[in-house]
């Protein structure tokens, strides 16, 4: 009987979510999950189809999936690049089973069944409606440390950028209904979670289809739940965010002071080759007006690096714009040509010696400035939540710190009493957001994941921070 699933989930935290439903859905109808895919009888991968990088990780990943298929193993395939190049993949991995799109859970579910009935009802399935609403039992978190969770607020996209496939994949945007959304943070805290991260297209947008219901509102009901608990505000489009948001994360205690925001470019005629709404002056005008409202505000944005025709003077703009922001976080993606996509029959195609030089160039730029905001902590005190425990050694985060795409704080002596009789461990090499640190006879007393502490910074680094238990 075809009854032990794995599941591996590749991309953005929005696959997580979509991951972890369906991992659960899964349980709910008798499956059992394996943390490994060796020992499943159905291996399930969900993937993404972004960007070159993102495709070539997928495939690279469905190919050692295909090469431990033996037997009776069936291997499904879903998500973004699933749907974008079906039938490439299909005739190109034939040790595919069956492949599914994005939002298709319940014929993946169907599929399963049907295997574990041993009927080979292909991948066509119909949907089986009554799943929709099935009773999830299952607490676990599958695909995110048990300390956070991700809550997807929405999906799609309206905003037809010049590069970005996800509107022809995802289709246009919806709001998740509100109630479901209030239902799975509540979940999400009663299964342990201290950190709620709302994720979507544009998390700024959400509720403009729903009548009134927008992100301000949603934020509030969210903060209304029982428990000590943080909210994190992810993927805000620039255009989207309003003076309402910003007063509502300003006086929220349970919201992290904290925005993500895809600038994407300084530059005007790049901006207006993405397709994307704003200006350089309206972008440092609305980086001053959020630090107004919020300040002890933490602000990350991406930058698209090498697009189409981008000159030196434009790129060099760009560093000039990021050394007058200041943004406190910062990641890079690499221009990809997407087929399909306006920007990629632009003339002025940049190579990629070219990309990699001002990506290096953008990055040590970032990582001046990030040891400089963060040497102005040391000294000071923070709540931190704990992510990881390890031989006396604790890697938290504070408010100012995304899972898995900004830094950590490493807390290398977490003894809170009885420090007199604290083991010795031997030299411990810990690896932080970015950079590796040796820290040596930590004494510490076990911190459980997901625990609150209040962490003193003693040492600054580009990314990371070190700290000790305040007390």
């Amino acid at each position: 009987m075809a009854n032990k699933i794995s599941v591996i989930s590749l991309g953005c935290p929005k696959n997580t979510v979509d991951s972890d439903n369906l991992t659960r859905k899964l349980i709910s109808n008798g499956f059992l999950y394996l943390n490994t895919s060796e020992d499943a009888d159905i291996l399930l991968i969900n993937t993404c189809g972004f960007i070159e990088a993102a495709k070539k990780e997928s495939i690279e990943e469905i190919l050692k999936l295909a090469a431990i298929k033996k037997g009776p193993k069936k291997l499904i395939v879903f998500g973004c690049l699933a749907k974008r190049y079906k039938d490439e993949i299909l005739k190109e991995i034939p040790e595919i089973d069956a492949i599914f799109g994005v939002g298709e859970d319940e014929k993946i579910i169907a599929y399963c069944e049907s295997q574990r009935k041993m009927q080979d009802t292909g991948y066509m399935m119909q949907d089986k409606k009554n799943r929709a609403s099935c009773i999830v039992k299952h607490e676990s978190f599958f695909f995110s440390s048990p300390s956070y969770a991700y809550l997807k607020i929405s999906e799609g996209c309206n905003k037809r950028c010049s590069y970005c496939v996800i509107p022809s994949i995802r289709g246009k945007y919806k709001s998740i209904n509100p109630d479901e959304i209030l239902k799975e943070a509540e979940r999400s805290v009663k299964r342990g979670a201290n950190e709620l991260i709302l994720v979507g297209q544009d998390t700024a947008c959400y509720g403009k289809d729903l009548n009134g219901y927008d992100i301000s509102k949603l934020l509030k009901d969210i903060c209304s739940l029982k428990g000590d608990f943080w909210i994190r505000l992810l993927y805000a489009y620039p255009a989207s965010i309003s003076e309402s948001l910003l007063k509502v994360i300003a006086g929220e205690d349970k919201i992290c002071k904290y925005l993500d925001i895809p600038f994407q470019h300084s530059e005007d005629r790049i901006l207006k080759l993405m397709k994307r709404a704003g200006d350089k002056k309206g972008y440092l005008d609305l980086i001053r007006k959020i630090r107004s409202i919020i300040p002890d505000i933490v602000l990350r944005t991406t930058f698209i690096i090498g697009f189409p025709s981008e000159t030196e003077k434009e790129f060099h703009s760009l560093l000039d714009f990021m050394e007058e922001a200041k943004f406190d976080r910062l990641g890079v993606f690499k221009y990809s040509q997407e087929e399909g996509t306006p920007a990629a029959k632009l003339k002025g195609q940049i190579s990629d010696i070219i990309k990699n030089r001002r990506i290096d160039e953008i990055m040590k730029q970032q990582a001046h400035i990030s040891l400089e905001e963060n040497k102005k902590l040391i000294g000071r005190q923070f709540k931190a939540l704990i992510d990881e425990v390890a031989n006396g050694i604790a890697i938290g985060r504070l408010y100012s710190h995304a899972p898995d795409i900004d830094g950590v704080v490493i807390i290398d002596d977490c003894r809170m009493r009885n420090t007199d009789n604290a083991p010795s461990y031997p030299p411990l090499k810990i690896r932080g957001g970015r950079g590796s640190y040796e820290i040596r006879n930590p004494k510490s007393e076990i911190l459980n994941t997901g625990s609150f502490v209040t962490v003193k910074i003693t040492t600054a680094f580009e990314y990371d921070l070190k700290g000790i238990i305040a007390g």
